[in-house]
């Protein structure tokens, strides 16, 4: 008679946790399969199948394979422990680094969401990043760059545990339905728990550099890729046109190309800059315009004519008669040198053909110095977080890809237009998941790695700092700081995810 309260409760929970996925936003089929997927594995549980499979059930929907396999090729990869334990020590001070700017982000994140709550917020479906089920993550090639994201996260991992004399019992997969969500390498705990903190440090700094690594590096060969690709029919496009302005009047859309002002090519945005130069507010001029590159057919050029109206008087009529605004918009328009009689068509977001990979082929192109390339190579990842969710999904605007061919570079020939875009996709979202997965595994919450170092560099600190305190005493206080920290994380975590739906 006991067992049968423990049974109903073991029903009820699951139901009631499958109902508040779908109270959240969650769509009704994907709550669905997901209770199809934890009755399997309840079943298969039961039926001693996954015992059979040395696997297990965990967090009730999430199946832990384990496997020994690479166990060989780690094995030869970790012999050279000097190294491995030189970049266990490069990337502890690396993840204490990005930790602090994380949670900074996080809580910049969390005040802004209750200072000034948005209008609208994310479904459920879309905090979780799962390829195919967020609205603007697709299935393959994100799904397949988590899968060698968290391969080198754990193997990396697996490679300190073995650098240190740590044994492991073996790797995993953790699947939540047919969709990898995590990977573990599986260090023998007492092992791991009689190690010195430094190695420990080290072994959880591993998988998060790791990732960061792999991003930049990755990066590189999206920036290479980025530059083989040139445009189809050269000039300018604007993603914006100002209403009631020369290119509105004119009748230009947005992402048509411009290809002639006045009879003169446009090659790029400087050749748009130089002729625009030469010319002032009042003139008018003939403007030759490609029609958009996604319309039906092939692309038709015609001529334009547009009355250029004043950028300075523009830019002042902003301040809609704020003498403040309007001072400090002349002393700003002086700055950069803009003047009265400037011409100006009335376009914004005006780039070249190229426009959708330029900001990415300036790393490898020279666009910069060498100050500037860096600062630019280390904040584009950042950047290329919003790209998917301002363009649905896509690496880049469609309209934009669209006016992209491959260069005569050997390997743009060899594998085309379509390849190159492919190859492109691949590795954006490559950079973009090995971002996440090594940022996100900063935070500094257990069960994250981030959460891990916390606990073990607080022990670390304190036992300098008081050494002649007693150890348990240090483990005491370190434990504790690691569970505030924690907690303080998770609540920073839900404000800009509660707030939205109370407001």
């Amino acid at each position: 008679m006991a067992e049968e309260p423990n049974e109903r409760r073991s029903v009820l929970i699951p139901i009631l946790l499958l109902y508040l996925t779908w109270y959240m936003g969650v769509p009704i089929w994907l709550v669905f399969l997901i209770g199809i997927w934890y009755s399997a594995l309840v079943y298969a549980e039961s039926a001693g199948i996954l015992d059979r499979y040395d696997a297990t059930r965990a967090l009730g929907v999430i199946l832990m394979i384990r496997t020994r396999r690479g166990m060989r090729v780690l094995e030869g990869i970790s012999k050279h422990r000097r190294f491995w334990r030189a970049f266990g020590e490069g990337s502890i001070w690396l993840c204490f680094i990005v930790m602090f700017g994380v949670v900074m982000l996080l809580m910049l994140s969390a005040i802004s969401a209750a200072m000034s709550p948005p209008d609208e917020y994310l479904p459920a479906s879309d905090l979780l990043l799962i390829p195919g089920v967020t609205s603007f993550v697709p299935f393959w090639w994100p799904a397949l760059a988590l899968i060698i994201a968290i391969i080198i996260h754990e193997y990396s991992h697996g490679i300190q545990a073995r650098a240190h004399g740590m044994r492991l019992r073996s790797f995993g997969l953790l699947q939540l339905g047919p969709l990898p969500i995590g990977a573990f390498a599986e260090p023998e705990q007492t092992e791991m728990e009689r190690a010195p903190r430094r190695d420990r440090l080290r072994l959880f700094a591993a998988g998060p550099s790791i990732n960061i690594f792999a991003t930049y590096i990755v990066l590189i060969l999206l920036s290479s890729v980025a530059s083989g690709m040139v445009a189809e029919q050269h000039g300018v496009h604007a993603r914006d046109i100002i209403r009631g302005q020369a290119a509105d009047e004119g009748g230009i859309l947005p992402f048509e190309t411009i290809t002639h002002i006045g009879g003169s090519e446009i090659v790029d945005h400087d050749g748009f800059d130089y002729e625009m130069s030469k010319l002032s507010s009042g003139d008018e001029v003939s403007l030759t315009v490609l029609s958009r590159p996604l319309e039906e057919g092939a692309r038709q050029p015609r001529s334009v004519s547009v009355t250029l109206g004043d950028r300075y008087q523009y830019y002042v009529d902003e301040c809609d008669g704020d003498q403040s605004c309007i001072d400090d918009r002349i002393e700003l328009l002086g700055m950069l040198e803009i003047e009265q009689g400037d011409a100006f068509l009335g376009v914004s977001g005006l780039v070249s053909s190229t426009g959708g990979v330029d900001g990415y082929a300036s790393i490898v192109n020279g666009d910069y110095s060498a100050g500037w390339t860096v600062v630019v190579t280390l904040i584009r990842p950042l950047l290329m977080l919003n790209v998917p969710i301002s363009n649905d999904g896509q690496t880049m605007i469609l309209e934009e890809r669209a006016m992209l061919v491959a260069g005569d570079g050997a390997i743009a020939s060899a594998i085309g237009t379509d390849g190159m875009l492919m190859l492109f996709d691949f590795l954006f979202w490559l950079v973009w998941i090995n971002f996440l997965l090594g940022f996100a595994n900063l935070i500094p919450m257990i069960p994250f790695d981030g959460g891990h170092l916390v606990r073990d560099g607080a022990h670390s600190v304190l036992r300098r700092i008081r050494s002649k305190a007693h150890p348990m005493r240090i483990e005491k206080i370190s434990n504790r700081i690691s569970s505030l920290s924690s907690i303080f994380i998770l609540l920073v975590l839900l404000i800009p995810v509660i707030i939205p739906r109370l407001i």
